[in-house]
């Protein structure tokens, strides 16, 4: 059975890889459009992640797409930078910090 955005989130801190976080502090943010709709945050600090429902602020990098989309890049089924290249997931803020997410986190369910 697929997981929910929830469930997803709720994985998201404890798939960070310390290793790639090393001496990062830094807060990413999700706003998702769609069937599932919400903000989620993720703060970096001391190599933990920390999520934060609803989101902070001012983010460092917020990502805007669809449930549909994020899940799939989740799950490891999508390309991230191919679904911002094709217009699919928009990014602001850090761009550097954006592209390093997927050395950050695991994308394995």
């Amino acid at each position: 059975m697929p997981l929910t955005i929830g469930e997803v989130f709720d994985q998201l801190p404890g798939r960070l890889r310390p290793e790639a976080a090393d001496g990062l502090e830094r807060t990413l943010q999700w706003q998702l459009t769609d069937l599932d709709p919400g903000v989620w945050a993720v703060e970096i600090k001391d190599g933990v992640a920390r999520l934060i429902p609803g989101g902070v602020e001012e983010p460092d990098t917020t990502f805007t797409t669809t449930s549909e989309i994020w899940l799939a890049i989740a799950e490891g089924q999508q390309d991230a930078m191919k679904a911002f290249m094709a217009g699919k997931m928009k990014v602001e803020g850090d761009m550097t910090l954006a592209l390093r997410v997927p050395e950050l986190f695991d994308t394995e369910a």
